[in-house]
């Protein structure tokens, strides 16, 4: 089974050998509906990942949102 949340970039720190930490939290904006049906399944979370990718980087920018999928690994 696979589950999706829905995710806002909040923050990024960027370190000085190159990399970057992008911080991701669930946000809720009453006037998407959307938002309202993510915000009941997934009230609150945090998600942070550092990145030492420039090309993987470019792909995020501060402020928007993005989906997660959690899919489990079949070992």
């Amino acid at each position: 089974m696979k589950v999706r949340a829905k995710m806002h970039l909040k923050s990024e720190t960027i370190y000085e050998w190159g990399g970057k930490k992008l911080t991701f939290e669930t946000r809720y904006d009453t006037s998407i509906p959307e938002d309202q049906r993510f915000q009941k399944a997934t009230p609150s979370g945090n998600i942070d990942m550092q990145i030492d990718n420039p090309v993987a980087l470019e792909q995020f920018k501060l402020g928007s949102d993005y989906y997660v999928d959690f899919t489990p690994v079949d070992l």
